[in-house]
């Protein structure tokens, strides 16, 4: 099966950002330094008061919801965790109709408890259960003593009742895919494996594939917070995980706490122009690892950044043209090598391992940057994948944006999109036919996010993020009535707990005291 990549190439926040650590024992501690800085914080008199914790589902309850939102949730030991089902409607025009159940996971505070957050790490497609499970992974000391970090899989993902279309082989073949083609023949295949899709999903997912949108999902983020007994919900909501946060924040602003927005997408943008800013940020962040390797001196790519991106470019066509052999029984083909390529982008430290999978690469071997794919995909060792994002972003995205056009129409754009991404400009434009086909329409209306009446919400952009890059940070702020913009000027995908003390000095001092960050802070 044939990848469609915008629909997937920002699906991974802090999973993919510093996650790889977990599987092959990476470096994600500092990557630029920073410091405190005097600035970052308003007087005490601004400060936001934290939420009450009353277990209670007071306050304006949407008719027909009362008894979603007065539910309590039957915690489970799960390891030191708590886990946990939430219920809630399938479709919230129906709410005496079919339900579904929200997977929950809850790691308690450590110290002395303020209330719960709840977390999201992008995707969209990605489980936020593993995201609990993993807390004291993702988020500091100071803020595992303050909070229970609550993750939960939005509906569609995890165990809330996944989407499902492709068997584990045909997702193979999914990602191996030629993400451009090139040939008729290409083009054929391209266009009837994606129609194939399309009818799994339909078949696999009936009813469901309508019921995933990101609005629904922020609708089940309200009823989680009357279920923990927040009357404001603290928030924090990494990559595809600000666009949720900032939908619940105009959905429903009065009940937002002390909300925080990591590596935040501009929700104005259309697919085309969000299609055209993801190039360039993988562009960009292809030239800062290029120049860094440059700049250490005897760089294996080229003596120069140029120099370098023809070298990348012109491995990809060999890798196009003839697949490398791997350490395994798989070859590793141009899709593959695609996302092994963009997966150590997501953070700095993570760089050797992409300056290993290169000249292993040149050298005739594709067992690293195949590695990288499959831990890109939640690809498991014996083939299974440990969850259904891959297929879900692709429901989830569309639903949010069925816009698309023909695979006849794409070398149109190329003009556009190689001038954004000299390497990557045509993958992306290929992307804009992921939703051609797609039977799934959502039922809920289009929404203007603006989040007016909420408290400060702090949003936060990196300089040379490649999934989100930083305008889009830039713009989510002045969308926002209440955004704050915090910006990180370094490399990778999100900001916090990424070494830069300014930042996380200002994110502990917003959720712990609630001192808002000055608008325009630069760390």
């Amino acid at each position: 099966m044939k990848k469609w990549i915008v629909a997937i190439v920002v699906i991974w926040a802090l999973v993919i950002a510093s996650g790889i650590a977990v599987a092959i024992v990476l470096v994600t501690g500092d990557d630029d330094g920073g410091s405190s800085a005097d600035s970052s914080s308003t007087p005490s008199d601004s400060a936001v008061p934290p939420s009450t914790s009353a277990p209670t589902a007071d306050g304006d309850v949407p008719d027909g919801l009362e008894s979603f939102y007065s539910q309590q949730i039957d915690w489970q030991s799960c390891g030191s965790d708590q886990c946990g089902t939430l219920q809630v409607p399938l479709d919230y025009s129906d709410p005496s109709g079919k339900t579904i159940g929200i997977a929950v996971e809850m790691s308690p505070a450590t110290g002395q408890r303020i209330g719960s957050m709840v977390v999201n790490p992008g995707g969209p497609g990605a489980p936020g259960t593993d995201t609990a499970t993993d807390a004291d992974f993702y988020f500091a000391p100071e803020l595992r003593e303050s909070y229970d970090i609550v993750g939960f899989d939005p509906r569609g993902t995890g165990d809330s009742s996944p989407v499902d279309c492709l068997s584990d082989a045909e997702l193979d073949d999914y990602v191996a895919g030629d993400p451009d083609p090139d040939t008729p023949a290409e083009v054929r295949d391209f266009s009837d494996e994606q129609a194939s899709f399309w009818e799994e999903c339909k078949a696999k997912s009936g009813d469901l594939g309508a019921h995933v949108s990101t609005i629904e999902a922020a609708r089940d983020m309200d009823v989680l917070r009357a279920a923990l007994g927040e009357d404001q919900l603290p928030y924090f909501g990494f990559s595809y995980g600000t666009r949720l946060g900032a939908t619940y924040a105009t959905l429903f602003p009065q009940n937002v706490g002390r909300f925080v927005l990591d590596g935040a997408v501009d929700p104005s943008l259309s697919t085309l122009d969000g299609a055209v800013s993801q190039a360039k940020g993988f562009e960009t962040a292809l030239r800062s690892y290029l120049k860094d390797c440059v700049d250490q001196g005897d760089c294996f790519l080229g003596d120069s950044v140029d120099a370098g991106l023809k070298t990348i470019k012109d491995l990809l066509a060999s890798i196009d043209a003839k697949p490398l052999p791997t350490d395994s029984d798989r070859e590793l083909t141009v899709g593959n090598a695609f996302y092994g390529l963009v997966t150590p982008l997501y953070a700095k430290d993570n760089w050797t391992y992409l300056d290993q999978g290169l000249q292993e690469a040149l050298d005739g071997d594709g067992s690293t940057l195949l590695f990288l794919s499959d831990f890109y995909g939640s690809r498991n060792d014996d083939g299974t994948y440990a969850d259904n994002s891959l297929e879900a972003i692709s429901v989830i995205n569309c639903l949010d944006d069925p816009w698309s056009i023909a695979p006849k129409q794409v070398p149109k754009y190329y003009p556009r999109f190689e001038k954004a991404s000299p390497t990557f400009g045509d993958v992306f434009a290929w992307g804009l036919v992921a939703c051609n086909g797609d039977p799934f329409r959502s039922t809920e209306p289009d929404l203007t996010i603006d989040g007016a009446g909420a408290a400060p919400i702090v949003v936060i952009g990196t300089t040379r993020d490649p999934a989100t890059p930083y305008e889009e940070a830039q713009a989510m702020a002045d969308q926002l009535e209440s955004g704050v913009l915090l910006s990180r000027d370094g490399d990778g995908h999100t900001a916090y707990n990424k070494g830069n003390a300014c930042i996380d000095d200002a994110v502990h001092a917003y959720f712990i005291d609630g001192t808002v960050p000055t608008d325009g802070t630069q760390c």
